[in-house]
């Protein structure tokens, strides 16, 4: 008996190990050879393409690809429908699995619904990336990012609040009251 659910119209490939108490819904897809952490969430009609890591805690909401080359880490939330890339310049009839490009998703990061990350980028520890957006470079820890393309719109706390920097470059959760220091373009949580 496994340690954890999977919908009887689910796939399961061989070679992927997944974590204990992660719940797969309908018609999801997990092909060979991922590697799915404890505690996770994938939603219905969700496909996980081959070799793929997630973290712990990792929430994925329905009609999501999970292409080779993504890495996500623990509590990562990928909202409906958003959508990741592996190949920067795709042709049908070009052959190009060998220059797929890695997307690391850092920990604690949320992307919005029906948001695009274009392979090859990071997205860095707790950014939040808004629904619809199209990310095309680099995203720093803690940043918020919309639009299409997306362009960063300030920072947010580990509990997904904007944060208001001081003439100091320091902030205030105000769920949490943890603060953050903004110091040369970096955002980080002050212990």
């Amino acid at each position: 008996m496994s340690d954890f659910f999977a919908h009887p119209s689910a796939v399961i490939d061989q070679g992927s190990v997944i974590g204990e108490g992660t719940k797969i819904w309908h018609f999801s897809h997990i092909m060979p050879n991922c590697q799915i952490g404890k505690g996770c969430n994938i939603g219905q009609n969700v496909v996980i393409s081959p070799e793929v890591i997630l973290g712990n805690n990792v929430k994925i909401q329905n009609n999501v690809s999970v292409y080779t080359g993504v890495i996500c880490e623990d509590d990562v939330f990928l909202g409906p429908s958003m959508v990741f890339t592996n190949v920067i310049n795709p042709r049908s009839a070009v052959a190009r699995k060998d220059e797929y490009r890695k997307t690391l998703v850092k920990k604690g990061a949320s992307i919005g619904a029906n948001a695009t990350i274009v392979c090859g980028n990071t997205i860095g520890a707790y950014a939040m990336i808004g629904a619809g957006a199209v990310v095309t470079k680099e995203v720093p820890d803690f940043a918020l990012l919309v639009g299409n393309p997306a362009r960063q719109l300030g920072w947010v706390s580990e509990y997904g609040h904007r944060l208001h920097f001081d003439a100091k470059g320091l902030a205030q959760c105000p769920e949490t009251k943890d603060h953050y220091q903004l110091l040369n373009g970096t955002v980080s949580k002050q212990i």
